[in-house]
Order: structure tokens, then sequence, then C-alpha cells
């Protein structure tokens, strides 16, 4: 078998130990023993291994394995995720328990059976695995809880159409009630629904966002519903699908327009039904998940034109947010600017620098078809290309030129052309980035780079 595994046996028997290494050395790949136990802080930081078989006495004449105790509790400070089975005489069988008690998860008696050894150091094995993959699954939900602070820091506001989103997430956050985002791209829908969740009773449990514009056909019920092994080509382990991972927090379902009639369906029913199955499984699993999807498309218009369920919207909008545009509450751009300008200011080790009172006044008279993302994108184009002590017109209209009555224009330049035509792209679209890359005959990966790259 040599499973690829790191086996460390501490005893200080060293005929005990070379029996087990020549047996456990044609079933693992690495086999470490080791008869003084005072080498075991270096081993754990050296070989992180997988399992640890750990004699309960050392010194001669002791019977009482606190040695044994001591050294399971410093392995279990350095390593909460050890898997560490105790070596035991007969008679020390209490002994033992007492350790499983402390964080050992098995014991073997000496002389062992080598199938009986063999089978409690994989099972010991898989706990190990486990182990490390909820520690994974903390540190990961630990990070998403930090990105949904760090990300609300955006989420800001004074106007009155601001100040009504505000009060409806309050009020709808609390209930388990489905809600439908709706609004232009760049307005901050997957904001509100990190709001939602973060004031959720659901806070505690993941927030999973899927982007149902980057799934193709062929994998969405793999990435939504999972998968088991074997079950297509590529599917070499069983795979959770989104619904499985937001089990008990929630699930936001991001540009939820762009999904075909076909697969309208197969949402609807894992949404009817509160049942999921994986791709290649018979076995259905129930799902616990607050649902919350969002788009900048015009769904009351495409059930009118049979390009998404009825039935579906139903279901999905339960309660509807609809965030306004820049444009509609250029009272908050000085608020937003203001926040950008400290964000990339630090970032970037800059000083504190500030918009004059023109600059600002024509920021306000702009349109912004990318809306914050765009706002955004464009303070910090801004601070890092100025040098001065003021943000001016300049720093964020590079393609305005003051015009000369004496000289010719200047000519255009091919990227300010690219510009150009993908803003009118955007507002011609309604800042739909599929129909945009549709349009421009690129793909929305590249769409989104040149968006990027344009501080759009």
């Amino acid at each position: 078998m040599n499973t690829k595994t790191n086996i460390l046996i501490v005893d200080d028997d060293l005929d005990v130990l070379q029996t087990a290494k020549m047996f456990l050395k044609q079933e693992f790949s690495e086999v470490q023993i080791e008869q003084n136990p005072e080498q075991l802080e270096k081993i754990l930081l050296e070989q992180n291994p997988d399992v640890i078989l750990l004699d309960m006495n050392y010194s001669k004449g002791d019977n009482d394995g606190e040695e044994g105790l001591f050294w399971l509790s410093r392995i279990l400070e350095m390593d909460p995720s050890a898997s560490v089975i105790m070596i035991t005489a007969y008679g020390e069988i209490d002994l033992a328990v007492q350790a499983i008690k402390k964080g050992a998860i098995e014991f073997v008696l000496k002389p062992w059976k080598n199938e009986k050894l063999l089978a409690t150091i994989l099972s010991a094995i898989e706990l190990r695995k486990s182990k490390l993959e909820v520690e994974r699954l903390r540190n990961t939900q630990q990070k998403l809880n930090e990105g949904i602070h760090k990300n609300l820091g955006g989420f800001i506001g004074n106007s009155p159409a601001m100040q009504r989103v505000f009060d409806l997430i309050d009020k709808v956050a609390v209930t388990d009630a489905n809600v439908l985002i709706l609004g232009e791209n760049g307005t901050g829908k997957e904001l509100v629904a990190r709001a939602l969740h973060k004031k959720s009773l659901r806070n505690q449990h993941p927030f999973v966002n899927v982007d149902l514009g980057a799934i193709s056909e062929s994998l969405f019920e793999s990435e939504l519903f999972g998968h088991v092994k074997g079950a297509f080509t590529d599917a070499k382990e069983d795979r959770p699908g989104s619904f499985e991972m937001a089990s008990q927090g929630t699930l936001f379902l991001d540009e939820i327009g762009n999904l075909s009639m076909s697969l309208q369906v197969k949402l609807l029913t894992a949404l009817q039904n509160r049942e999921i199955r994986r791709v290649g499984s018979n076995n259905k699993k129930e799902i616990d998940i607050r649902l919350i999807c969002a788009t900048n498309m015009p769904l009351y218009n495409m059930v009118g034109e049979k390009k998404f369920r009825q039935d579906l919207l139903y279901r999905i909008n339960t309660v509807e947010i609809t965030l306004p545009p820049l444009r509609e509450r250029i009272e908050d751009i000085p608020l937003l600017a203001e926040h950008f300008i400290n964000i990339y200011t630090t970032k970037y080790k800059k000083d504190k620098t500030k918009i004059d009172k023109q600059t600002m006044s024509k920021l306000q008279q702009y349109h912004w078809p990318g809306n914050v993302r765009e706002l955004q994108h464009a303070i910090e184009r801004a601070i890092i290309l100025n040098e001065g002590k003021s943000l001016q017109a300049r720093d964020f209209f590079p393609q305005q030129r003051e015009t000369q009555t004496s000289e010719k224009p200047q000519p255009i330049t091919l990227d300010e052309m690219e510009e150009k035509l993908i803003r009118k792209s955007m507002q011609t679209n309604q800042g739909n980035m599929s129909k945009v890359a549709k349009e421009l005959g690129i793909t929305r990966a590249t769409l989104y780079r040149k968006l990027e790259k344009y501080g759009i």
C-alpha cells in the first residue's frame, strides 16, 4: 500500500521501535523512530508527523505513565490537530484511558497484533485529515468574516436613497426571507448581501458567493450541488457544492439573470424541495441556507419575454432591495471620495491629500456609468499618479485636455479610443457586462481587465 504518510514512534525500547518500523515501512512512506522524548519538540517543528505513537513510560522502574501524559500534553500544545496513539502494557489500561481523556485518540497494547496496529493508525490518519480540514474551514470562514467587515467599509452614504436601503437591510436581515438585490454594476450589490449576512442570525456560519455569470452550463450542477468521485472525467474525489458549503449560512447567487431557462428549472427545483443531489449520487441532501440573489438585468421584462421563469422570480424575491446608481446620489460622492482617499493614501504610503471644490464639482457632474466601483478605481489611480497636495480634474479625467485655439486638436491614442468605446458600450447596455463583452467581441475576463486598466 505504501500510503504517503509520516509516522513517528517514540519508545525507549529499541527492539519495539525496530520491530514497528520494519512492519510499518511496508505500509507507509516514512516511519521515524525516536528513543528520547526530549527530541519531540524539534521533530514536531521540522517533520510535522501525521500520526505519533507515544509510549507511556521512559525511565526505568517507572510505570505511573506520568511521562507519557506530560509529553502528550506538550504535543497537543504544539499541534492541537495531532493524532496521538498511546503505547501501553496490559496493566496500564487505566492510564491509557486517562490519556484518551486528555486528548489521545486511541491506545495499543504491547505486544500488539500487526493488523490491529495498522487499523488503528489508518483511523488516526483519517481523523488527522478531518481535524486539518475543520481547521482549514475555520480559518477560511474567519477570513470570510474579516472580508465581510472589510468590504462593508465602502458601503456608506448619507443620501436619502441610501438611508432607505440601510433601513430596509436592518428590517430584513434578522429574518430568513429570500432577498433579491437589483442595481447597475458597481452599485454595491455584493456589499448589501454581505451586510444582510453580517446582521443576520446566521452570521457565525459561511457566506458563500457564487457568480452565476462565470459558470458554464456543463458545470452548473457540479458547482452548486457538488459531485461524487467518478461522476465525470475530472471528478477525482467527492466535492460539496455551494449549497452544502453554505449550510446554515447565506448563499449569494450573483448575476442570476444570466441563467438559461433549463438551469433556472434546476435551481427552482432545489429551492422548492429544499434538497439537492450531488452529480453521480442517488442520495438527497437537505439544505438549510438563506438565499440572496442579485442582478443588473430587468427580470420583470425578461419574464414577459419568456427569458426568466415567473415562478423562480417569485421564489427569490420575497423582499427586493434596489440600489440607486451613483448619479442619483451625487451628495454621497464627497463622502465616498474621502473614504477611498484614506484607503489608498495609506495603502500606497502617500501623504494625505484633498480634492479641491472645482474638481469635486466636476466629479459630481460626471455620470459615472461604472458607479461606486468606477469612482473607487478613479481615486486609486489619481492617488498613484498625483504628486501634489491636492487632486485635480486632470488626475481623474486625463483624456480631457485643455483646448488650445492656436493649435490643432491632439490626436486621440488607441488606448483612449478603446476606453471611449468601452464607456459608450457600458452606457448603452446599462452596465450589463455580458452584453458589453458580446458587443465589443471580447470575453468577460478580458473586459474586466480593461475596466481595471482604465479605472471604469
